[in-house]
């Protein structure tokens, strides 16, 4: 389970570094990985300090630090 989180984690990353800051559900759409291991990746992220969160106009939306 970990190896899935963390190759999840891997191409969250590599999907804001390339296009920026984006809402939970377009990462989700676009990258075709389950909600549930996004949320994971997202968490393990943000465990390491390397995105963060906020709500802009209602929406969830995650960035890199």
């Amino acid at each position: 389970m970990s190896d899935i989180v963390g190759n999840t984690a891997g191409e969250i990353w590599k999907y804001l570094d390339k296009n920026g800051a984006t809402t939970i559900a377009k990462l989700t759409r676009e990258t075709k990985i389950d909600e549930k291991n996004i949320q994971r990746g997202i968490g393990w992220l943000a465990q390491e300090g390397k995105v963060s969160l906020e709500i802009v106009n209602r929406a969830e939306t995650i960035s890199l630090t």
